[in-house]
């Protein structure tokens, strides 16, 4: 038995059906990520298994037991929010303290608990602070704390890292997931980042107009999307069709090649298994990798994703303008729906 079943939830907010009949299934201590674009219902779904929204039909059980109308106090989860929502006139301590406090926990006790939740993520010492002497990042550590503390058999977790700049935002994916796995409490993570949700997740439910497209692991998700809406929306993704499928690939229908899996040559041709002929209309210099935009004589652009393994950033960037060959390994073509 699942640790989270649920069955049909759906809910409408005036003609908008946010969520469309979902069913999920979520295993104890896993690290499941609800990924998608604005408005395409994963919020919704967190905020009903939260009990901050009810749904209009359908049922959430934890642990076996029916959740679906139990007020949020009365659900063995707990929420940790982008905006972190500590209160400032209270130090660090104070903050992680306060659910126990509320539920009337004895003044020892919480204030052990309380340390061995500061220490779990890392913050040790820092009990004395207000929110105001830390750095976002730390912040977002002792909402964690606050939320861990009380030890809930789910952690729901709203775009925590929103608020976060790029390079301590991937430094907390990695925190984040270390943590998990060694609290073993199961986490429910929203996100639209797709790189965030491949980083962390032990699976990944991509949602688009209310409903699950996909639910798989994400190296799963990332090579063998199922529609076009998760090869465009989880990484960059060619999409060949129409009339380019039948010249390129001699058969018809929608296929995927990611941009990684294409190698370009602009010598001679390549000995692999699938080619084509185009020219460099655009070059991206990104540091580690050069993004290349070649319009191919088939009639249809390929994004290509090259290493900058020796060239210099002057090298790539002449290559504007030059006719090239691209191949592929015909196993890195994948049909979707």
């Amino acid at each position: 038995m699942a640790l989270i079943e649920i069955r049909g939830l759906s809910k409408a907010f005036g003609s908008v059906k946010a969520v469309d009949g979902v069913d999920l299934d979520i295993e104890s201590g896993e690290f499941i990520t609800l990924l998608g674009p604005s408005g395409s219902g994963k919020t919704t779904v967190l905020r009903m298994i939260a009990g901050f929204e009810v749904p209009d039909s359908g049922t959430i059980k934890l642990n076996g037991e029916e959740i679906t109308d139990l007020p949020p106090y009365d659900r063995d989860v707990n929420t940790v929010f982008q905006d972190y929502a500590l209160f400032p006139h209270m130090d660090v301590i104070t903050n992680i303290e306060y659910g126990l406090r509320v539920e009337k926990v004895a003044k020892e006790e919480r204030r052990k608990r309380a340390l061995e939740a500061l220490d779990q993520v890392r913050l040790s010492g820092y009990g004395s602070r207000k929110p105001n002497q830390l750095s976002g990042g730390q912040r977002q550590r002792v909402a964690l704390a606050r939320a861990l503390v009380k030890r809930p058999s789910v952690l729901l977790l709203d775009e925590p890292l929103g608020a976060l700049d790029l390079k301590l935002r991937q430094q907390m994916q990695i925190e984040l997931k270390e943590l998990q796995r060694e609290v073993g409490i199961t986490f429910i993570f929203v996100t639209h980042d797709q790189e965030e949700a491949l980083t962390m997740s032990d699976r990944i439910a991509v949602f688009d107009k209310g409903k699950i497209q996909q639910l798989d692991r994400p190296a799963a998700i990332y090579e063998r999307p199922i529609n076009e809406f998760v090869a465009g929306f989880v990484g960059v993704s060619n999409l060949i069709e129409g009339d380019a499928a039948s010249k390129l690939l001699g058969k018809r229908g929608t296929f995927t090649v990611r941009p990684e899996k294409i190698s370009i040559d602009s010598g001679g041709v390549a000995s692999t298994a699938r080619k084509a002929i185009g020219t460099i209309k655009e070059v991206e210099y990104l540091g580690p990798a050069t993004r290349f935009n070649v319009d191919l004589e088939a009639g249809v652009r390929l994004v290509v994703l090259k290493q900058n393994t020796q060239e210099s950033s002057q090298e790539v960037m002449s290559m504007r303008g030059k006719s090239v060959t691209l191949s592929w390994e015909l196993e890195s073509e994948y049909q979707v729906q």
